[in-house]
């Protein structure tokens, strides 16, 4: 797979997660037993993001001069909220704060990783 079709995997795992989240927040899916499902996204989509970056900068680094390094550069900053997210509640505003603070990232990486 190449790194634009992961970032864009990345991307779309995050979306789906800040959905799902949205939604059990305001109330309009009920997980119940069936919470797993968040941890899960976050999961992959904490893998898709490390390894979108991971292969981009792999493939600079080993000397693939087209392979532009910026998507994952723009991308890294996110790990830091994904890393911090699961140690506030999500029952607080802070963790919905905090999975946003991560959109703007996963916008840059995307728009660079389709960029011509």
């Amino acid at each position: 797979m190449g790194p634009r079709l992961l970032f864009t995997a990345a991307a779309t795992a995050y979306l789906l997660n800040c959905g799902l989240g949205v939604s059990v927040a305001t109330g309009a899916v009920h997980t119940g037993r069936f919470r797993w499902v968040h941890h899960a996204l976050y999961i992959v989509t904490s893998i898709l993001a490390g390894t979108a970056a991971g292969v981009t900068l792999l493939r600079r680094a080993r000397g693939a001069e087209e392979t532009d390094a910026r998507p994952a550069l723009a991308l890294l900053p996110a790990a830091v909220p994904l890393t911090l997210i699961p140690r506030i509640s999500a029952r607080t505003r802070g963790h919905a704060a905090l999975a946003l603070v991560a959109a703007p990232f996963y916008a840059a990486a995307l728009v660079l990783a389709w960029r011509k």
